[in-house]
């Protein structure tokens, strides 16, 4: 372990349906709800995330008495946000997050992950729309966020986190920099993947070092960078990389968790750091097992992350 951050020092460390290769709120073939959450209490975890909305029960006292019998607590709700559109995208986003928040704050969630429309389909391949912003989509995107944030603020106490994505138009280090640029850290900051900002060549801790008042929230996954490079020359998309394992179990990918986590622990002590592993097509039965070994590892190659 490293001496490079005290015990108090130490970020908080969770996992997500993600992890157990949940997509939607409603698909046969993904782990049951109740699987989720007592596999990811037996594999030590504390904190998770909502996942899709409605796949985990949606009514507040249900959902408290299930996550209280297991000792889970919640971090954040996810919602899906397409604001360089036009601006009746915001009442889209808005939408989503009155259902989304008016759940998970009522849990004590004090985080939304906002993740951008892909401009190619996670669900069919389909290209959406061009791959690059204009100017005005890119102003356009800056102040639907800021609005965005301040009402979620206002409304509930809760923080924006924007979550950079393959296959959107936010995903590179420059791109990340521009995003970052035309926002107010008031009302938005990141949720920086560790495994989709390497996706495009992006230095988690470059940005932590750069932007560090900017750092808001952590997904923590690795990329298999021997695949990367045929995913990237060959175009192909997100969703058949993730079905070929582009996201690989710690530590056998990139970038080296232990580093970033230290770093941010040094800025923020309160931020989260959430497992997450995109395995969506995965076995039920493959999850429980690494979100085990994914957890011993992160705690024993680090003293600057703690359970609770």
């Amino acid at each position: 372990m490293t001496d490079t951050a005290t015990a108090t020092d130490a970020i908080r460390i969770g996992t997500a349906p993600d992890s157990w290769g949940v997509w939607f709120a409603d698909d046969p073939g993904q782990v049951p709800w109740q699987r989720f959450l007592d596999e990811a209490a037996a594999a030590g975890y504390r904190w998770i995330e909502l996942g899709p909305y409605g796949y985990l029960p949606t009514d507040p006292s249900q959902l408290s008495d299930e996550l209280e019998s297991r000792g889970l607590e919640l971090s954040a709700g996810t919602v899906f946000t397409g604001l360089h559109k036009g601006d009746e995208q915001f009442q889209r986003a808005w939408d989503q997050a009155v259902k989304v928040e008016g759940l998970a704050s009522k849990l004590g969630a004090e985080h939304l992950v906002t993740i951008p429309d892909l401009w190619r389909s996670d669900a069919n391949n389909e290209v959406l729309e061009p791959r690059t912003l204009t100017d005005e989509q890119w102003e356009r995107l800056g102040k639907g966020h800021d609005q965005l944030g301040k009402a979620l603020l206002e409304e509930y106490g809760v923080h924006q986190q924007f979550h950079t994505h393959a296959d959107s138009h936010i995903g590179t280090f420059r791109e990340t920099v521009r995003f970052l640029e035309v926002t107010d850290p008031r009302y938005t900051n990141l949720c920086l993947d560790t495994g989709h900002f390497a996706y495009y060549g992006g230095d988690n801790l470059r940005m932590i070092a750069e932007h560090p008042e900017r750092i808001g929230y952590l997904h923590l996954k690795q990329v298999d960078t021997e695949l990367l490079f045929d995913v990237l020359k060959n175009d192909v998309p997100f969703s058949t990389a993730v079905a070929d394992g582009i996201m690989v179990e710690p530590p056998h990918g990139t970038p080296d968790l232990a580093p970033i986590i230290e770093a941010v622990a040094a800025i923020n002590p309160e931020v989260f750091g959430i497992v997450e592993q995109d395995m969506y097509g995965c076995s039920v039965d493959a999850p429980g097992p690494i979100a085990e070994r994914t957890f011993q590892h992160i705690l024993g190659s680090t003293s600057a992350a703690r359970v609770s």
